[in-house]
Order: C-alpha cells, then sequence, then structure tokens
C-alpha cells in the first residue's frame, strides 16, 4: 500500500499538487490512511486461539485494539472449534443491505452488458468544449483545435459521472442523456470511469470486500486514470506523460488497445466481487436481473 501512496504523501507535505494522481485521493473520498485500513473480507477471519493475547480478548468478547473493525460489526465467534473474529454478514446486511443491493445489481448489469470501444476518451474534451478549462495546464490543441476535435467527433458518453462535467455546448452533442437515476441503465464495461469504479464500489462495500481484492481495484483505478488523462486535450508532457492523440487514426487504435486491456481487467474484478457478494448473501443471486444486453 505504501508503495501506492508514498509520492501522493510526500507531495501533500511538500503542498505539491498533481494534475493526474490528485484525482485518485480528492474525487473518491479515499485517503491513504483510510486505505490501509485493512479487512480480511466477509469470507475470512482472524483466528485467535493460538495467539495468547487474542485468546484473552477473545474470551473477554473484546477487542484487540490492531484488529480490523467497522463500527459494530465485527465479533467472536465459533467457527467449527475455533475461536474466530470476523464481520457478522447479517448485522452487515441489516445496516447495509439497500446499499449493497444496489451495487450487486449495477456491477451484474455492466457485467453483461455489450461494450462500447468507440469513444475515444472524448470526455475530457466534451468538458473544456467552448468553455475555459477546468486544468490550469495548457491545452495541446489549442482552444480551436480542441473545438475541432469535438466537432468533427462523434460523442456517446454513457457515464454520468463524466457527462454531469460536460460544458453547456457539448451536452447536445452527446448521443445519450444519462441521468444518476439511470445510471444502471448506460454503466456498460468498456468505459473507463465505469472501470475505475469498480474501486468506488469496492470501497461503498466496506469491509466485505478483503484488503487485497481492494487494492488491485485501487492499482486498476489508477492505471485508468494514467490512460484518461493521456488520451485528454490536455498537454501534461511537463509532468512526464506522454499524449494517446486520439484526433488521429494511430491515437484511436492505441486508445481503444489499452481501453480492451483495461476493460478485461474491470471484467475480473466485477467478477471476483459478484462472487463474493453471492457467497455472502445467496439470496442476491436469487433477485430477478433484467436483460440489460443493450444501451436505453
Amino acid at each position: 500500500m505504501e508503495r501506492l501512496t508514498a509520492d501522493h504523501l510526500a507531495r501533500r507535505t511538500r503542498g505539491e499538487r498533481h494534475p493526474v494522481w490528485d484525482f485518485m485521493f480528492n474525487y473518491y473520498p479515499v485517503t491513504p490512511g483510510k486505505l490501509a485500513h485493512w479487512h480480511p473480507g466477509a469470507l475470512r477471519g482472524i483466528v485467535a486461539d493460538e495467539r495468547p493475547n487474542l485468546a484473552r480478548a477473545a474470551t473477554a468478547q473484546k477487542q484487540a485494539r490492531w484488529l480490523p473493525q467497522y463500527k459494530d460489526h465485527y465479533r467472536w465467534r465459533d467457527v467449527s472449534g475455533v475461536t474466530v473474529w470476523g464481520l457478522d454478514a447479517d448485522r452487515h446486511w441489516n445496516a447495509r443491505g439497500t446499499t449493497i443491493r444496489y451495487i450487486y445489481d449495477l456491477l451484474v448489469r455492466t457485467l453483461h452488458r455489450a461494450p462500447q470501444l468507440g469513444c475515444f476518451g472524448l470526455h475530457e474534451w466534451a468538458m473544456v468544449y467552448r468553455d475555459q478549462p477546468r486544468h490550469p495546464e495548457p491545452l495541446r490543441l489549442g482552444t480551436d483545435g480542441t473545438n475541432k476535435v469535438v466537432e468533427q467527433s462523434h460523442l456517446k458518453c454513457t457515464h454520468y459521472d463524466a457527462f454531469r462535467f460536460f460544458t453547456p455546448a457539448a451536452i447536445p452533442r452527446n448521443e445519450h442523456t444519462p441521468t444518476r437515476d439511470s445510471q444502471r441503465d448506460f454503466e456498460q464495461p468498456g468505459c473507463l470511469h465505469a472501470t475505475m469504479d469498480v474501486y468506488k464500489w469496492a470501497t461503498k462495500l466496506g469491509p466485505l470486500i478483503p484488503g487485497h481484492l481492494w487494492l488491485d481495484c485501487f492499482e486498476l483505478a489508477c492505471d485508468v486514470r494514467q490512460l484518461d488523462m493521456e488520451a485528454s486535450p490536455y498537454d501534461l508532457s511537463a509532468w512526464g506523460f506522454s499524449p494517446v492523440k486520439i484526433e488521429t487514426p494511430q491515437g484511436r487504435a492505441e486508445y481503444v488497445r489499452r481501453q480492451q486491456a483495461l476493460m478485461d481487467r474491470g471484467q475480473y474484478l466485477r467478477t471476483q466481487i459478484l462472487d463474493l457478494l453471492v457467497a455472502v448473501y445467496p439470496k442476491l443471486e436469487n433477485a430477478n436481473q433484467p436483460d440489460s444486453a443493450q444501451l436505453p
């Protein structure tokens, strides 16, 4: 975990910004400290019997200071004669069941929906179209060149949390009009932001997700963020990033190739999360799932 957050912590200490990586700790409200909070996951626990300090805590039904915790949803229990500290899945469902069911439904729909691989990252361009840039970095093609790319392209963003930042002039150019309420109907696995948000959903699932899986989601989100910004209209060469020139055939081919690879990783992690949720809460799988193969 330290490997993933050390540079950010050093910059923060020096009061420095970063146009790419600050997003991972600002847009997603998870500080490096919170990212270090490890959970074994709902299917595992910590055995107390062979550790005297834990055995004493278990006997007294108390929590040792360094054990994972989430509100009052952890407890000691006997598993086949072994004393284990783990998540009380039923108590957690009673508190978070609505959120868990929503995330499960959204991930299932996204997993099975046909991917759209022809957006070429134009959402970042639509966020500055005929308006002021949102970041201080210069536009690689200048204002006129950036506007021209948008006007010669087909905007078909399906992700609400990207679409909501489109400029007023860009909104009517988009093929879709996603909203928060229709998010589950539009999310599709080819979308970079939907892939990045696997990390968000894993975060919201909290102690259900084992620490290693959460960090896998974070690493994927970082890799997605890099492509997202390399394909953006901003010139980030001063920060060590090479542009993916999506205004050219070669750049679009590179974008799709990397988009596909990130999508595959996202689909794998979605499957891991869904399998875990069903193992803990079989009733989720028994719920009727809508036909989600096509976008509205």
